[in-house]
């Protein structure tokens, strides 16, 4: 019961923030650019992580934050099981991101504008070669811009010990772009289940790999070598949680 009530706090508090944070891109975008947009965004981000943590008790520890390059662009290529990690990237990474996800959130009232004006990555899942064409196209413009593009290969969530098949868009762009991808995995999904209301307390656990330079190889034998990294490290994170 205490875990649903804190949950439903930290819903209530993370909508006022939603509203805040994306009316003020709104505002200011059409007087400056995507970066101070991007600033805003990272901010948001920032706030929820403390939410997070003094509403539901929800921290997180992390290995491997400075193989994070700091004098180029990159690609992030990272396990997804919960909302948490859309949060959290977002408040911890360096500010100037593009995120590669579904176009209708595009479509959203409010949110999806601020997306929009914020420069992300919008692709229409349904549209085959369309979608991959997109996903090239403003992925190599971003990394052109310095920006970190952040993709989730498997494409949705996956529920804790369950692995589905890495689409290839973001080691296509790695393959046509030449970027390093940097592979993250996590066990957020023990404490925040996908299309779960609850939060639970403890820690999550996130690995950072080292930059892996794919120059050579094709999206084939780079997806490869992501997904045999990530699941491999998932393997290694506990899938339960003490309680």
């Amino acid at each position: 019961m205490i875990v649903t009530i804190r949950s439903l706090i930290f819903i209530f508090c993370i909508s006022i923030t939603v509203v805040l944070y994306a009316g003020l891109i709104i505002v200011v975008t059409p007087f400056t650019n995507h970066l101070v947009a991007s600033r805003i965004a990272t901010a948001w981000g920032r706030i929820n992580i403390h939410l997070l943590r003094y509403i539901c008790g929800l921290k997180h520890e992390i290995d491997g934050w400075e193989n994070l390059p700091t004098d180029r662009s990159f690609i992030i290529m990272a396990k997804h099981q919960s909302a948490w990690e859309t949060i959290t990237l977002r408040g911890l990474l360096p500010f100037n991101q593009a995120w590669v996800l579904k176009e209708e959130l595009l479509r959203l009232p409010f949110f999806g504008r601020a997306l929009k004006n914020s420069k992300q990555i919008a692709i229409d899942r349904k549209a085959g070669k369309r979608a991959l064409k997109q996903l090239l196209t403003q992925g190599r413009q971003a990394l052109d811009e310095g920006r970190i593009v952040i993709v989730f290969p498997e494409g949705t969530r996956t529920a804790v010990g369950e692995s589905r098949k890495y689409n290839i868009g973001g080691a296509m762009l790695a393959e046509k772009s030449g970027a390093h991808v940097v592979p993250i995995a996590h066990n957020a999904g023990v404490f925040w289940p996908r299309n779960s209301l609850q939060k639970h307390p403890g820690t999550i656990r996130v690995v950072v790999g080292e930059p892996l330079d794919m120059s050579g190889l094709k999206a084939g034998e780079i997806n490869q070598a992501v997904s045999d990294w990530i699941e491999k490290t998932m393997a290694s994170l506990p899938n339960q949680r003490d309680d």
